[in-house]
């Protein structure tokens, strides 16, 4: 199979976003008086939305939907503050791009950030490189590990998912590779540990971002 075109989730693949969302979410919760997290806890708390996180944040009884729906505006309006502060593109990413650009191969994102989120990202730090699509979750469009996103992308362009090449960091992003009939792709530099990408789907873990552009050649 020669592949097409390709779909990177954004967050712990494209941008290491870690640190900025995180502190997002330690802010609301000391406003509130609930316990702060280390940086480091939230690579198993990021991955299934926004609002997955904010609950796995919480103290078990507090997770309630009400309080979720409030902390959740907070943490975004915290995140708009600061998304920046620490966000950059990973080492090798910009390489990556640019020679795909060359091959000619089409290139989405895909994350389950908020489109608001995921837009102003892309547009600040990946600002060089053209994207077929740029898509984060809004009204109507359900969280990875539901395909719809991704296929969605793919009839958009009229290339076949079994051509697509879905790049991401969690089982999330593996769950959603194989639910769409895409080459997953882990990648070893992101939140969660390589076994659980293994675990998930994961066709190859790339250690480089040079080994991806192979999988073009």
């Amino acid at each position: 199979m020669k592949f097409r075109a390709i779909i990177f989730d954004l967050d712990g693949t494209l941008l290491d976003t870690l640190k900025d969302l995180a502190l997002s979410v330690n802010a609301v919760l000391k406003k509130h008086g609930y316990p702060e997290h280390e940086v480091e806890d939230y690579r198993f708390m990021v991955g299934d939305g926004v609002d997955v996180l904010v609950k796995k944040s919480l103290p078990a009884k507090e997770g309630t939907a009400d309080n979720v729906a409030q902390l959740v505006e907070e943490v975004q309006e915290e995140y708009r503050r600061c998304w920046a502060d620490n966000t950059r593109p990973y080492p090798g990413i910009s390489e990556l791009l640019t020679n795909l650009e060359q091959m000619s191969i089409p290139k989405a994102i895909f994350s389950n950030k908020p489109q608001e989120f995921t837009t102003v990202t892309v547009d600040a730090l990946l600002p060089h490189w053209k994207f077929v699509a740029v898509k984060g979750i809004e009204e109507g469009v359900p969280c990875k590990p539901d395909p719809t996103g991704v296929l969605s992308i793919a009839r958009e362009i009229n290339i076949s998912p079994g051509e697509f090449v879905y790049v991401g960091d969690t089982n999330t992003d593996m769950q959603t590779a194989v639910s769409a009939e895409m080459y997953a792709v882990g990648v070893s530099w992101g939140f969660r540990p390589v076994e659980e990408l293994r675990e998930c789907g994961a066709k190859l873990i790339v250690e480089d971002p040079r080994e991806i552009e192979l999988l073009f050649k």
